[in-house]
């Protein structure tokens, strides 16, 4: 809310009190932004920060950085959100931290170290209280916390004594954004003050450790899961023909923070009729016409582990007999897809598997036939044209989480199940989505008890 906003409210003697205050609470909703769930157990991040340091070579060093604060306009930032790596190894959701882990012989007295910010008082009246090291040692259980102000002695002091440092540069192979990291810009300045030792990439041990999800990572996704849907059958019983996109997009975020979510786990998707055509429409910004089917791709982030859902459902309550065909035929694909969610495989082979299936069913709804599908020689096959995007993608600390198609299947992994269908001549785009998780004999559905059958979706919408 501007300043601006409350002149013809208050006296404009009170104004500039009034525009402290607003600033005041505006900076304590970043702080807390992501703390509205229960306190996770510090065992889980021990155990993260103990089996990284098994993997670091002697004689070692290891610096991860918190995320930058990153501002949004005029004097405010956007809301916080922790660096994933940082907080799965350390719990810990403050900015400007630093974790530094020692694997080293001559310096066992400084293992785990976890830097904080210097609680200030003057700070603490605009933007709220601070981690006291008490308060960081409970959330992340290490032993050693110390200020910020106090790294780079100590670092230059371990620098004497370490061959090798570790940093976590971002590898995301089909994601490299224009601002720079806090690790990266660290690395690039420690780099430059000790030239002479040997930097290793953080990055291969960590992925390879968030690939697996614990027990207790498994239950906190399991939350997110549940927040959705109950977000779902919200909207389910709340959607009428004539509402905007963003009014179904503000349904389901209500029920995010009334149920504790930190919010939106990534931007959604609320995309009626000819919208859905376009696979990342966010705009959310039309009317949901009568007749027309609404493309929702949402999930809620619960202890900054994210849910992944998708459903298309009729704006009337009421699928016509071409969209219930459409839907059906996604939906058979989506069990099949499924099904083929077990260990030994890739998420690359069941994608393969998928799209011949797809072929499939495309020839069976008309879009094509057999022989102009064998006779086709475009640069794509002919299923490209319904279905351009990918069949599934891990899912953990990100949405898009660490792990690429070539990456085998194994018991503790959890990847989204998504296919889909875009038919841009009759104006329909219909994907199903749930949240898969691995296990020895096959997999479990995370979200088997949100509504996905096309009887179940229109009874839940005859109540409305």
């Amino acid at each position: 809310m501007a300043c601006s906003a409350i002149v013809n409210t208050v006296d404009r003697k009170c104004l500039f009190a009034s525009c402290a205050i607003l600033k005041f609470i505006n900076f304590k909703l970043i702080l807390n932004y992501n703390m509205r769930y229960t306190k996770l157990p510090r065992e889980l991040f021990i155990h993260n920060r103990d089996k990284l340091s098994q993997k670091l070579e002697p004689s070692s060093l290891a610096l991860i950085f918190s995320a930058h604060q990153m501002p949004r306009n005029g004097d405010q930032y956007y809301p916080y959100r922790q660096n994933s790596d940082f907080f799965y190894l350390s719990g810990i959701e403050q900015e400007k931290s630093v974790l530094l882990l020692c694997n080293d012989e001559k310096a066992k007295d400084f293992q785990q170290i976890l830097f904080i910010i210097r609680p200030d008082k003057s700070l603490e009246t605009w933007e709220g209280k601070k981690l006291t090291p008490e308060a960081a040692r409970d959330i992340s259980g290490i032993k050693q916390i110390k200020y910020i102000d106090d790294f780079e002695l100590l670092l230059h002091a371990l620098m004497a004594q370490v061959k090798n440092i570790y940093f976590n540069l971002p590898e995301l192979p089909k994601f490299k954004p224009d601002v720079l990291t806090r690790d990266y810009s660290s690395y690039v300045k420690i780099k430059e003050q000790y030239p002479l030792h040997k930097y290793e990439r953080l990055a291969p041990l960590i992925c390879e450790m968030r690939l697996i999800k614990s027990k207790e990572e498994i239950e906190i996704i399991r939350k997110a899961c549940s927040i959705t849907r109950d977000a779902f059958i919200k909207l389910l019983k709340e959607l009428r023909p004539g509402m905007m996109e963003y009014e179904a997009e503000a349904i389901i975020g209500f029920e995010f923070t009334r149920k504790g979510a930190g919010g939106h786990a990534y931007q959604p998707i609320v995309a009626s009729g000819r919208n859905a055509n376009t696979l990342h429409y966010v705009v959310n910004n039309a009317e949901c016409k009568s007749g027309d089917l609404l493309l929702l791709d949402f999930g809620a982030e619960y202890a900054n582990y994210a849910a992944d859902l998708s459903r298309t459902i009729p704006v009337n309550g009421q699928f016509t007999k071409r969209q219930k065909e459409l839907y059906e035929a996604t939906l058979r694909v989506f069990k099949f897809a499924r099904s083929l969610m077990k260990p030994g495989t890739t998420i690359k082979n069941i994608h393969n598997d998928v799209c011949k299936m797809w072929e499939e069913e495309h020839i069976g709804l008309g879009l094509y036939s057999q022989k102009e599908a064998e006779s086709h020689k475009g640069e794509n096959p002919l299923w490209y044209n319904y279905f351009m995007h990918g069949t599934g993608h891990f899912l953990g600390l990100d949405v898009h989480d660490l792990g690429t198609r070539e990456t085998m299947l194994a018991p503790g992994m959890v990847l989204t199940c998504e296919p889909g269908l875009y038919i841009a001549e009759e104006g329909v785009g219909i994907r199903i989505e749930n949240n898969i998780l691995v296990t020895e004999t096959g997999n479990i559905d995370l979200m088997e008890d949100i509504p996905i059958e096309a009887e179940e979706i229109e009874t839940l919408m005859r109540h409305q």
